[in-house]
């Protein structure tokens, strides 16, 4: 039996959009142990996928770090991997690569780099869609991509009764106000006013909620909705998923939740500035659209509201 790895770090949302590419893999290597290398906030997570048989630590040190870089690279070696896919396509990856199979082609690596169109660089590749770059890099390896551009990430769900129980969660709107402090570009200003319009039109029928990271736990406060926590702690990755999947409706920024959403089948927004589109990061899906406006600033709740009020009723425009 062969041994084939997988390469994916993070982030959330990468990991969520991941997860087709990872299930077409496994069936094209029906006969072998799926391996997945993957950075530590996602071991535990990755070892609920079914298409992966074992989970390997990347602790990402420095790659000057001699030591651990030795120790890594042995430990991948000794597993003699007949096919590597690349799915982090990130130079530290490539940086593997040039260690463990330094003149290989796409038929021992498979990455963005490895299956790059004829005349086209890798920058302008970098440019498409994220599950056309998979479903392209996956192709050249003769694999067939019926679940690649349509992940399924409900095999991170888990049981959360409890949860449900203790904050009475029958029909709620689950909502993402939060992003990385780096990344403010990505955050809408307007999640009090519009919270107050959806009580006003909707009453009683819906609760309002939020599901705070660990960082984002005292900036919940300044939101006007019930706080989910896990015993005064952020939700794990796999009880959020399922608060996800069981929400009336999502409205998010453009954040690892919102990724998780689209793949979950959800209902719901994203909102997008001009960081980026929905359609490069591939988000868009059948029941999961997005809003797209030059400045978050300016875009209104009214504007929010009108699609939620659309959408919530499986209207799609």
């Amino acid at each position: 039996m062969s041994n084939i790895l997988i390469i994916k770090h993070g982030s959330l949302g990468d990991i969520a959009q991941a997860s087709g590419a990872i299930q077409d893999i496994n069936i094209a290597h029906k006969n072998s142990q799926i391996f997945l290398l993957t950075t530590k906030p996602y071991v535990d997570l990755f070892k609920k996928n079914p298409h992966i048989n074992e989970v390997i630590l990347d602790k990402r040190l420095s790659k000057f770090n001699l030591i651990y870089l030795y120790l890594l690279m042995r430990k991948l070696k000794k597993y003699r991997f007949e096919k590597v896919y690349d799915l982090q396509n990130s130079s530290r990856t490539n940086f593997y690569k040039n260690i463990l199979f330094p003149k290989s082609n796409s038929n021992k690596w498979s990455s963005s780099e490895t299956t790059l169109p004829e005349n086209t660089n890798k920058e302008e590749f970098d440019k498409k869609p994220v599950l056309d770059r998979f479903k392209y890099q996956l192709q050249s390896s003769g694999i067939e991509t019926v679940h690649t551009m349509k992940p399924d990430f409900t095999w991170a769900c888990t049981n959360i009764e409890d949860i449900y129980t203790k904050y009475n969660l029958e029909k709620y709107i689950l909502l993402f106000p939060f992003c990385s402090e780096h990344l403010s570009v990505k955050k809408w200003p307007h999640y009090n006013e519009l919270i107050r319009m959806i009580k006003e039109k909707y009453k009683e029928s819906y609760k309002l909620i939020i599901a705070p990271g660990p960082l984002e736990i005292n900036d919940s406060k300044t939101i006007d909705a019930e706080c989910i926590l896990d015993n005064g702690k952020a939700l794990n990755i796999s009880q959020l998923a399922s608060l996800i999947q069981n929400s009336s409706f999502v409205i998010a920024n453009d954040t690892g939740p919102a990724h998780m959403a689209a793949h979950l089948n959800a209902k719901g927004l994203t909102l997008f500035g001009s960081h980026t589109t929905a359609t490069k990061v591939s988000i868009e899906r059948e029941n999961f659209k997005s809003i797209q406006v030059s400045d978050l600033k300016n875009l209104s709740a009214n504007k929010v509201l009108e699609k939620f009020n659309l959408k919530l009723f499986y209207i799609f425009l």
